[in-house]
């Protein structure tokens, strides 16, 4: 029986969101604490965890079939590998951050200046649709220090919450590129195991379905249904069951979360009363 292998981060916040989203697809696996690789419990699924940078040279080779990465490591390395689904998690932006004295910036301050970055080819492709020249400085570790130190004049590097760049004196003036984490795919994928990959491919798209959706269900006059159920943006339509109050039904439906939040006044003036929203684990579509 064929064995689909996927690459994730050894450690770290990617680590522990992919193996949470292979939870929410039923997927049964060990936490990968000191081993290389693990099994699913009840899935065809080997799960390899490597270091972070290597996984798009494994996908590459065909050691691994799958991968969770970040977006923006696959456009760094440069590989050709197809990413089959975004995954709304592990969201952050690569930047270009200068010291926070430096009050009059623009664009052309990058000009001739000296650029520290572990993205130096995603920082270059920048440079060069720009039509800037400067000298990139390659650093692996903590790229923030690298203006205090007298080593660059500014730097390129991922961002999440910008408060890495707040405590070493730096502030983010130019976003490159937006990434998260994506679900890639070998181009050395055996025919055979494509099968597999579509059973956790469909999976993997019931769950993210349901994350920014609620269920919604609320008590409505019999005769202002019409009226709710037009103000409500709903999948198809709403379900209605009648209250053993006589002309009263209960309306239950599926909701974007934030759609609600723009029509709760509308449906509450259209006579919804008992409004509850409850959480959906999977969706399928």
């Amino acid at each position: 029986m064929s064995i689909l292998k996927i690459a994730i981060q050894k450690s770290g916040r990617l680590h522990d969101q992919s193996l949470q989203l292979l939870k929410d697809c039923g997927i049964n696996v060990e936490n990968g604490n000191d081993q290389l690789k693990v099994t699913a419990q009840n899935f065809p699924l080997e799960i390899l965890y490597l270091r972070n940078s290597d996984i798009p040279q494994y996908l590459e080779d065909g050691v691994a079939d799958i991968a969770i990465v970040g977006e923006n490591l696959l456009l760094e390395k440069q590989k050709q590998i197809e990413i089959i689904e975004k995954l709304g998690f592990s969201k952050c932006r690569v930047s270009i951050a200068v010291p926070k004295e430096i009050s009059a910036y623009t664009l052309q301050f990058l000009n001739g200046k000296k650029i520290a970055t572990s993205y130096p080819n995603t920082l270059q492709n920048y440079l060069d649709k720009k039509g800037l020249s400067a000298e990139i400085h390659l650093i692996s570790g903590s790229v923030e220090i690298a203006p205090n130190i007298g080593l660059a004049d500014a730097i390129c590097d991922i961002v999440s919450s910008g408060s890495t760049l707040f405590k070493n004196g730096l502030r983010e003036v130019e976003t490159i590129l937006f990434s998260e984490a994506v679900l890639a795919k070998s181009q050395k994928l055996p025919s055979a195991k494509e099968a597999i990959l579509n059973k956790l491919v469909f999976r993997i798209k019931a769950v993210l379905e349901a994350k920014n959706k609620k269920y919604i269900l609320m008590n409505v006059p019999n005769n202002k249904i019409e009226a709710v159920s037009q103000i409500l943006p709903v999948m198809k339509s709403p379900t209605i069951l009648p209250l053993a109050i006589e002309g009263w039904s209960s309306l239950h439906s599926v909701i974007d979360e934030t759609q609600f939040w723009e029509v709760i006044d509308e449906l509450k003036n259209a006579g919804a009363e008992g409004i509850l929203i409850a959480p959906i684990e999977k969706i399928i579509l």
